[in-house]
């Protein structure tokens, strides 16, 4: 009689191990952490975009939502905030906590690694110390004048460093709900960093644009009608009945166009008493855009000067 060969136990197609529950909601939490980041980062540069764009338009006498900005403009205008020292500050901000790791790799004595280590669990612990400063600048914010912007920086720095894992040892574990008003009144006053940061900047900006009007582009507007537009360094001439457009207009700087609407203003214009003119591209109406000068080039140079 033949014996059968043993059977061997034929390989288990299951994996040994399943995703334990743990390491599923590790994972949840690490995508809602970065879906959350993502949406706070787009709405701060929407709201900082536009802030900066209300303040820079405001300037000339001309509302936001009447001009016709877009989403897509506010986003990209709010890259006028990030700077080097922008930069600079979050890459501080991420390469702190890593320092230890950094010294490891560089050689550095283990007690030394230590030491830092424990330098920045302490600094960690001083949030609520960042939140108290924050507060008495708010009450002092009379007498900070462009700097009014640390006060809620500093609150925002202390509610943050109270989220780190430095600053929780030692005490107790806090609920999600805790951890989530803390982010929330942290995002909160982030914002208003970047507002008063936004308003400041499209000021300056504006006062500078009104200052260096002459190297804006040129616009030149041919009219059927007289158009009643003066100001200081406009130029009328009437070119005779025999032409279509007979009034031409120039000394004419463009501010913005929008929709076939331009809006210009006059060279010598000043903030607190001329006007921005706002010309509707007709039929009408020709306009002409050209080159703008130079400060140099807009005087004539003298005759026998070498």
């Amino acid at each position: 009689m033949r014996r059968r060969p043993p059977r061997h136990p034929r390989p288990s197609l299951r994996p040994d191990t399943e995703p334990s529950p743990d390491s599923a909601a590790g994972r949840l939490d690490y995508a809602n952490s970065v879906l959350g980041a993502g949406s706070f980062a787009v709405a701060l540069m929407l709201y900082a975009g536009y802030l900066y764009i209300t303040a820079f338009y405001s300037y000339f006498h001309l509302g936001t939502f009447a001009v016709g900005f877009d989403s897509l403009e506010f986003a990209l205008r709010s890259l006028r905030l990030v700077t080097l020292p922008v930069f600079a500050a979050l890459a501080l901000v991420f390469l702190v906590p890593h320092v230890p790791e950094l010294l490891s790799l560089l050689g550095v004595d283990e007690p030394r690694v230590r030491a830092v280590r424990e330098c920045g669990h302490r600094l960690a612990r001083l949030g609520p110390l960042l939140i108290a400063v924050g507060v008495v600048l708010m009450a002092l914010w009379r007498h900070l004048h462009s700097f009014t912007w640390l006060a809620p920086l500093c609150v925002a720095a202390g509610l943050l460093l109270g989220q780190t894992s430095a600053a929780a040892r030692g005490r107790r574990r806090r609920r999600g709900w805790e951890r989530a008003l803390s982010l929330l009144v942290a995002g909160v006053f982030l914002m208003w960093v970047v507002a008063l940061e936004a308003g400041d900047l499209g000021r300056r900006d504006a006062r500078r644009a009104g200052d260096r009007l002459v190297n804006r582009v040129a616009v030149v507007v041919l009219s059927t009608e007289r158009l009643s537009m003066t100001g200081p360094g406009v130029a009328v001439e009437d070119l005779g009945r025999d032409l279509h457009y007979r009034y031409r207009y120039s000394g004419l700087r463009l501010l913005v166009e929008r929709d076939h609407r331009y809006y210009v203003l006059p060279l010598g214009w000043r903030h607190d008493r001329d006007a921005t003119y706002v010309i509707e591209d007709d039929d009408s109406v020709r306009v002409e855009l050209r080159p703008g000068s130079r400060r140099q080039a807009a005087a004539a140079p003298r005759a026998g000067r070498p």
